[in-house]
């Protein structure tokens, strides 16, 4: 963590070995070859990242990062700024989506504060760590400074240093900041080289002249930048938001520890999509939870090559998608754990 580009350094690849033979016990089970569908697969990937052909999941952890965009002036959202503190009161409360489905999983749930527009800092619960209160309105100059940039993506790997040294075996992440699905189709429509039009969504429920509104405001907040960029750092740095480059820290440094993590719907994809293009190699840590209803993610998703786990139409973020997902994956480590294989069973298998 000392060097200055440490999203650079190594990520050791998940265990082939540990993935053919999970491969093979599969292939053992008492069920067709490929029955079980996704779920068999999500089990192989798992025991290449645990290094077990058995694996489990035994300290899940989620960290909901929160921070504001200037952007929001420009009028990109149905809500004020001053939900997004409200919502972090709620996130520690245990009122949000995403509280009442870790409490279901009986899973940590953790609140960063990376910078809003409004002072939190007398809530109890939250980790306090603001780079500035909320971006620079990315329409009119850089949402932030190449070193403030930084300061957000150490944020996300301070975090996961904290998870590993509680045993965390499974990482989720999740965002709150209004504003931030324009920091998100902005920023992928950046890095992905594709028209941010096509990228923008409702986010907190525009619709018709509203949304139009939003898409002209972003289309010219990437024509501002994008002759400034000149790489994915600096592309966050013109577009980003703190919370997303949190996140991306988190998942860069979480593959760098050999950590899996289950990437939740389209801002957090966007902060994987930033963290592949920092470091290519995190990719292969990752699982993603679902295919979100706002129309940028498929095409993330697509960018990714990722197979979302479940659609559901759900387009709340927050993690809420990924603690949802983590049912799925649960269930498929205990099939592929715990089936019978033929020979245990004593039932005849396939020529």
């Amino acid at each position: 963590m000392s060097a200055q580009n440490w999203w650079q350094n190594a990520v050791q690849a998940p265990s082939s070995a540990t993935r053919d033979a999970a491969l093979e016990r599969q292939g053992q089970l008492t069920k067709p070859p490929g029955a079980l569908g996704e779920l068999e697969n999500i089990a192989v990937q798992f025991a290449a990242f645990r290094n077990q052909v058995k694996p489990e999941i035994k300290q899940p952890q989620c960290i909901v990062f929160a921070g504001d965009h200037g952007v929001v002036a420009k009028g990109v959202s149905a809500f004020p700024q001053a939900v997004t503190v409200e919502m972090i009161k709620n996130f520690v409360a245990g009122g949000a989506a995403v509280s009442v489905l870790a409490a279901y999983h009986q899973m940590p749930l953790s609140v960063v504060n990376c910078g809003t527009a409004f002072p939190c800092e007398a809530l109890e619960g939250v980790i306090q760590r603001p780079v500035m209160a909320g971006t620079q309105d990315f329409s009119e100059q850089a949402a932030m400074s190449d070193e403030q940039a930084r300061q957000a993506l150490a944020i996300g790997a301070e975090q996961i240093e904290r998870l590993q040294a509680d045993g965390c075996d499974l990482f989720m992440a999740g965002e709150m900041g209004i504003g931030n699905t324009s920091a998100a189709s902005c920023l992928s429509a950046v890095l992905l080289e594709q028209d941010v039009v096509a990228l923008t969504g409702p986010g907190t429920g525009l619709q018709g002249d509203a949304l139009n509104h939003k898409q002209q405001v972003l289309a010219a907040s990437v024509e501002r930048a994008l002759p400034l960029i000149d790489s994915p750092l600096a592309a966050l740095a013109q577009l980003g938001g703190l919370e997303i480059a949190a996140m991306a820290g988190a998942y860069i440094r979480a593959a760098q520890l050999g950590m899996p993590m289950l990437v939740d719907g389209f801002i957090s994809t966007s902060a994987a999509l930033l963290a592949v293009k920092l470091n290519p190699a995190v990719r292969d840590w990752m699982l993603f939870a679902h295919s979100s209803a706002e129309p940028g993610h498929k095409t993330l998703l697509a960018a990714l090559d990722a197979k979302p786990l479940v659609q559901l139409g759900m387009r709340l973020g927050e993690g809420s998608g990924a603690a949802l997902a983590l049912g799925v994956v649960k269930q498929a480590l205990a099939l592929h754990n715990n089936m019978a294989t033929f020979a245990e069973a004593a039932v005849s298998s396939g020529a």
